[in-house]
């Protein structure tokens, strides 16, 4: 035998699986990262008291300005993030929403991740390395160049580094500074061949720029309306597809004359 239910304990009998189904996806872990601004640092000068830029076999100038590599913090690989957190970080500028899959290799233990981050940067190194050198045509002179920055990993200061060393060995094309004295920051990989590529998390990248006192912002130009949508006021962009088009930038900044591209 059957009773019948009343309206009000059917309704109350079907909401129950449902607000269990909300409360399981509440707590549950997701597959994203949560990312905000992070650290900067000037290429041009030291990073827990060692210079980011040295240079052996050639002489190297005295600079003014700064020139800093930008990055994103995000939540570690093994931390779980919940909808309560990611319905939170919707709703700010400072936070954005990624798929773990984009901020972290997928498969990978945290120690396999913190190798991979370190190999990238070690190959970012060596390819803004040579990416300068081929840029100022001393690539066959004996000139060392080393690269360190602390607790930084990843291949998206590619760009900063390369125009740290033309500075440091070239200045612009009147002597003077690449930066003409300003606190200039960006993002974006690079290849040997001085080719500018995109990164990711530019947005909060510019935030981080101009929190540590950037005026100019070099961004890969695939990347522009990414730089655009949280811009801070104040910030400029410059987008660029290779460190050629960068120092061309840079010099008609300083100068006042030739085009400055935009977004």
């Amino acid at each position: 035998m059957f009773s019948r239910l009343t309206r009000p304990r059917a309704v109350a009998v079907c909401a129950l699986p449902v607000v269990a189904l909300l409360a399981t996806a509440a707590f549950a872990p997701l597959p994203f990262s949560l990312t905000q601004p992070g650290l900067t640092a000037d290429v041009l000068g030291e990073n827990k008291g060692d210079p980011v830029i040295t240079i052996s076999g050639a002489p190297t100038r005295d600079t003014s300005g700064q020139l800093r590599m930008t990055t994103i913090e995000a939540t570690s690989p093994d931390t779980d993030v919940t909808l309560g957190d990611v319905v939170d970080a919707w709703f700010r500028t400072d936070k954005a929403v990624m798929p773990r899959d984009s901020v972290y290799p997928s498969g990978r233990s945290t120690q396999e991740i913190e190798k991979y981050n370190t190999e990238q940067m070690k190959e970012s190194q060596d390819a803004a390395t040579e990416a300068a050198l081929n840029y100022l045509d001393l690539t066959d002179k004996n000139i060392k160049v080393t690269l360190k920055l602390a607790d930084v990993g990843g291949p998206s200061a590619g760009l900063l580094f390369s125009l740290g060393i033309v500075d440091k060995l070239n200045g612009d094309a009147d002597g003077g500074d690449l930066t003409g004295g300003r606190t200039i920051a960006g993002t974006g990989t690079i290849d040997a061949a001085g080719k500018v590529g995109a990164v990711g998390g530019v947005s909060l990248k510019t935030q981080a720029a101009k929190r540590d006192g950037a005026t100019v912002f070099l961004v890969p130009k695939a990347e522009c309306s990414d730089a655009e949508a949280e811009l801070p006021k104040g910030l400029r962009l410059i987008p660029v597809t290779t460190l050629k088009g960068a120092v061309s930038a840079l010099e008609a900044l300083e100068s006042g004359k030739g085009s400055i591209p935009s977004c």
